[in-house]
């Protein structure tokens, strides 16, 4: 498995920004074939996917509620993704995870497919990180 390690959580006001981080590491293949994204699971919800990237092509896809706020990205090398994410709202309140793995469709596929349950065991999932959005 590739191995994911989430950073930049906490709290801010609505309207406010955050960025959230997640280092990657530990391909067992061509990087290429990999997909990588962040999934949130608001209090008493389901996880669900809210913006991924493709490491070959940097294609992106976002969720709805999320799409013109959030904005996901991949460095030069492959080491880090990020989400900006502004405009913050209460309904954003959640535990934010990285995850990711290879031989997905595209990265529109695998954020809105892969769940903590469904998966393969290629894909991989970080420690998950809280953010609040409160006044």
């Amino acid at each position: 498995q590739v191995q994911l390690v989430e950073s930049g959580g906490g709290s801010v006001q609505p309207g406010g920004s955050l960025r959230l981080s997640c280092a990657v590491s530990g391909f067992a293949q061509d990087r290429n074939l990999y997909d990588v994204g962040w999934f949130r699971q608001l209090p008493g919800k389901e996880r669900q996917g809210i913006s991924c990237i493709a490491f070959q092509d940097r294609a992106t896809y976002y969720e709805d509620t999320v799409l013109g706020r959030f904005t996901i990205s991949l460095d030069a090398a492959g080491n880090m993704v990020h989400l900006e994410m502004n405009s913050l709202k209460p309904e954003d309140t959640a535990v934010y995870y990285c995850a990711g793995g290879p031989g997905w469709v595209s990265a529109r596929d695998m954020c809105r497919t892969l769940r903590p349950d469904i998966g393969t065991k290629t894909d991989a999932w970080g420690q998950g990180i809280q953010v609040t959005v409160s006044s």
